[in-house]
């Protein structure tokens, strides 16, 4: 299968289902708040390292509008990787306290199968995998366990810098990888209402690759699978408006509007309220005023983002 020119979102998947939890992901698009439990993240620089500052940002992430909270334990800048014993330390107890805190589910970003095995057992419900399923044994862990699995496109490997990517055409292999990688997370148990697709900005793409793959995100759809915009402050955004990380809202804003009205489903986002803002506008651009209206309606506590399944029989062992 290839992508259409056509792009749009027709046929996308209505429902993500994590760990007994179906993920509304059709009234409109699910807002992913950021939580970096890092003391080198690119854009807070380590602010929110501290346990009580991280617990208020969650807090802060919600009241804003955050459906889900993600929580990372190691920057994706180039660099030496972060030990997974340390990984562990720095996002399991903050995700079993804030499973107990949020009314909102929880995601981990790790490509570590051991450390994503811990998160879920701890709380996660959902895994974002940067290393685009690397290890086979990360959709192992999310068979057994019943977590969705967000399969990230990249060139190389997480944490090493790619000096000059290269394609020959970047729609088209961004595209086949995730067929590839998300056929290989079925085969290995993974059913396909828990995959998501990240065509992974700024991972090994320069900000012409970046640009195209936006300008088709919607090409993306006809996967079958929600699309994961992961494009906050992305360093294409930053190397195009010529600008310091601080200074990118209004350029991640932009690329969160044409990415929604492209199709995207799971918004990854630092600036919560200003995303879920653009959103509404967006929608009601797109869909016209009542139908962001009504989508609008359901915010608040998570009660668009997520129900309760009955009787689902999946396995949550952690």
């Amino acid at each position: 299968m290839t992508p259409s020119a056509r792009g749009g979102a027709a046929g996308a998947p209505r429902v993500l289902r994590a760990r007994g939890l179906a993920l509304d992901v059709a009234a409109r698009p699910l807002i992913v708040g950021v939580l970096n439990a890092t003391p080198d993240s690119f854009y807070d620089q380590g602010r929110y390292y501290d346990r009580d500052r991280a617990l208020a940002r969650a807090d802060e992430l919600v009241a804003e509008g955050a459906d889900l909270v993600e929580v990372g334990g190691e920057t994706a800048r180039p660099g030496p990787p972060v030990d997974a014993a340390e990984e562990q330390r720095r996002v399991v107890p903050l995700i079993e306290t804030l499973a107990a805190r949020l009314p909102v589910p929880l995601t981990v970003d790790t490509y570590k199968p051991e450390v994503a095995r811990a998160a879920i057992g701890a709380g996660a419900v959902l895994i974002n995998d940067i290393s685009g399923l690397a290890d086979p044994a990360m959709a192992e862990v999310a068979a057994s366990t019943g977590a969705a699995l967000v399969v990230m496109h990249i060139q190389g490997r997480p944490k090493v810098r790619q000096a000059a990517p290269r394609y020959a055409a970047v729609v088209h292999e961004v595209y086949a990888f995730l067929e590839e990688r998300t056929a290989r997370a079925r085969a290995l148990g993974v059913p396909a209402d828990r995959l998501v697709v990240d065509p992974g900005f700024s991972f090994g793409k320069t900000p012409h690759h970046d640009v195209e793959i936006l300008r088709r995100l919607g090409e993306f759809s006809r996967l079958g699978y929600p699309i994961y915009l992961a494009t906050s402050r992305k360093n294409y955004i930053r190397d195009i408006l010529a600008l310091p990380v601080e200074e990118l809202l209004e350029g991640t804003l932009a690329a969160v509007a044409y990415g929604v009205a492209q199709g995207a489903q799971l918004v990854r986002a630092h600036d919560v309220q200003a995303v879920a803002r653009v959103i509404r506008m967006t929608l009601a651009i797109t869909r016209g005023p009542d139908g962001a209206a009504d989508a609008a309606r359901g915010r608040g506590g998570g009660t668009v983002a997520a129900g309760r399944e009955s009787g689902s029989g999946e396995e949550h062992g952690g």
